[in-house]
Parts: C-alpha cells; sequence; structure tokens
C-alpha cells in the first residue's frame, strides 16, 4: 500500500471516529425521549392492524379496535396540555388502554340496548345533531362587502344607547316619611344657581346605600338601580343645574346631570368584528331552523287524545309516517 492510500484510509477513519462520536450520543439521547417511544408504538399498532385486517379486504369485525397515529397524537397533545410534558411510555400506554376500555364499554353497552330510552343519551345525541347542521353555516367565510351589506339592514341590533353622567342628592322616606318630597323640593330652591361639588348640597340630603356620582350610565342600567321611572326622568332633564325631585323605587332625588352622550349607530368599520359575529349566530339559527324543518317533514307525531274524545290525530299535516 503506498503513501497517499495509507493517508486516504486514516482520513476515512478519522470521519468514520468523528461521525460516531456524534451520532451515538444524538441517538441514545433521542431512544430517551417519550415522543420517539410515542411514535414507535403508534408505527406498531398501525402495522400490526393493517396485518391483522381480513385479507378479503371487507369491514373490520364488531371485535376489532382501530387506533389511529391521529387518536395516538391526540392523546399526546392533550396529556401536554394538562400536564405541561409528554408522557412516558407506561403514561401513554395507560391512555391506550382507557381509549380502549372506553370503547369497549361503549359497544357493549350498545349491545346490551342500555342507550334506549334514557334521557341524558338522547340529548346528547341531539345536541351533536344540531352542533353538526349549526356548523354547515360556520364553514363558509363573509367577505367584507356582504358583511357591511348585512349591516345596513340590520343596524339597530347595533345601537349604541344615549348615556349620561351625573349627581344626586337622596331624600329618604324611611327617615323623612312624607315629608321626603317636601324637603327635597326645599332643598332644590336653596341650591338655584350652586355648581354640583357645592358644600352646601351635601348637607341637605340623607345617606345613600350606593353611589353619589354616575358616570356614563345608560338608561337600563339606570333602570335595574333606580326603576324605569327614574330613568325616563334623567334622560329628559336639562345637563348644567340641579333638578327635581326625581322619584325612584328608593325615594326621592335633586338630579345634577353632568354630561349626556347621545346614542348612535356606530360605523361599520369600529365593529367589523361583532357585525361578523353577530352573522353568523344568525346563518346558525337559520341552517339550524331548515336543516330541522326537512328532518320534521318526515315524521308523524300522534298525541293521546283526551279523555272520552275521538281517536288521536297526527300533530302536523303534510308528513309521513315512519
Amino acid at each position: 500500500m503506498n503513501d497517499v492510500s495509507v493517508a486516504v484510509e486514516a482520513e476515512h477513519t478519522t470521519q468514520r471516529s468523528l461521525l460516531r462520536r456524534a451520532f451515538f450520543p444524538v441517538a441514545r439521547r433521542w431512544l430517551r425521549e417519550p415522543l420517539i417511544h410515542f411514535l414507535l408504538l403508534g408505527a406498531f399498532l398501525f402495522a400490526a392492524d393493517r396485518y391483522l385486517q381480513p385479507a378479503s379486504g371487507g369491514t373490520p369485525s364488531s371485535k376489532q379496535i382501530q387506533l389511529s397515529p391521529d387518536d395516538l397524537s391526540q392523546m399526546v397533545i392533550l396529556f401536554q396540555s394538562q400536564w405541561r410534558r409528554e408522557p412516558t411510555t407506561q403514561e401513554l400506554a395507560r391512555l391506550v388502554e382507557n381509549k380502549v376500555q372506553e370503547e369497549i364499554l361503549y359497544r357493549e353497552a350498545l349491545a346490551m340496548g342500555l342507550e334506549k330510552d334514557d334521557t341524558i343519551v338522547k340529548r346528547r345525541m341531539a345536541q351533536k345533531l344540531r352542533f353538526l347542521a349549526e356548523d354547515v353555516a360556520s364553514a363558509r367565510e363573509p367577505t367584507s362587502a356582504e358583511l357591511r351589506n348585512w349591516f345596513e339592514k340590520n343596524q339597530s341590533m347595533f345601537a349604541q344607547p344615549s348615556r349620561v353622567s351625573f349627581r344626586h342628592l337622596y331624600f329618604s322616606p324611611d327617615r323623612r316619611r312624607e315629608r321626603a318630597r317636601e324637603d327635597a323640593a326645599k332643598a332644590l330652591s336653596k341650591l338655584a344657581g350652586q355648581t354640583q361639588d357645592a358644600m352646601l348640597a351635601a348637607s341637605l340630603a340623607d345617606p345613600f346605600m350606593f353611589q353619589d356620582y354616575y358616570r356614563d350610565r345608560a338608561p337600563e342600567y339606570l333602570s335595574k338601580e333606580f326603576g324605569p321611572q327614574f330613568a325616563q326622568a334623567v334622560a329628559k332633564l336639562p345637563p348644567g343645574s340641579w333638578q327635581g325631585p326625581v322619584e325612584s323605587g328608593l325615594g326621592w332625588h335633586l338630579v345634577f346631570v353632568d354630561t349626556v352622550i347621545a346614542g348612535r349607530v356606530p360605523a361599520f368599520e369600529e365593529i367589523e368584528p361583532d357585525v361578523k359575529t353577530a352573522w353568523l349566530g344568525e346563518q346558525k339559527a337559520q341552517s339550524w331552523s331548515k336543516a330541522y324543518a326537512e328532518m320534521r317533514a318526515k315524521y308523524t307525531v300522534l298525541l293521546p287524545a283526551p279523555p272520552d274524545s275521538a281517536p288521536a290525530k297526527p300533530a302536523t299535516g303534510n308528513s309521513v309516517r315512519r
């Protein structure tokens, strides 16, 4: 062997040595990874299932339980979302066995007819069917022009109510009895020309269980807090001076309206995401209504007849018996 051959062989030997030193630590680290175990187990189960399939290529036996790589992947993802780590080989095996157990119990329950006349099962299946019907509507993405056109026809859905900011003084019927309204009227005369923060104001009224000042409140909120009569009265008060007396469900009030923000319909560009959400909701409702009408038309419903009356008649006209 000449010197060149020896040099080449030595170089090759050095390269192989470097590759071994680089590869084997990585390989050993990979072999310790649970994800690699998962992939190998998934490949094994998939290969075993393909091998055990009937030679005729027909439908698998009802006694076969087939788990796909996607099933195993979902188990790992769910485990990771709960425990923030990958499952070990033993944990993955338990997840697989739990899935198998669930499927076996489900099939055995069906074989025994346990799903029949079960209200919970019926409701769950009806719910899933409704979700499927509604999902048909959400599969299509609306264009911006389509949403804008729909918004123009349904602007009232997005109308923002007027809002008012005000300070009030409370006159309690529990403390003042029948004099509550009269005392409020006398206090109003003393507050003529006074600002809402006048020191005199607080000394004329009674303590109030909630707030003395309300900022940017809609009529609906005021109706719940004080009653509809109060909300309607405050909406008509001019801003910038003490007004009243105004009656609420709690007693009598003097009100100083600070600011009023008129109600409006926002521009489409401001609320396009909200418009899309409302549009999808309507599409789902329409899709479900149409799907149910088609299913309902296939059935005839017989109701029990009242005592001492004619035999039961179909509850719907254009239906056929199932």
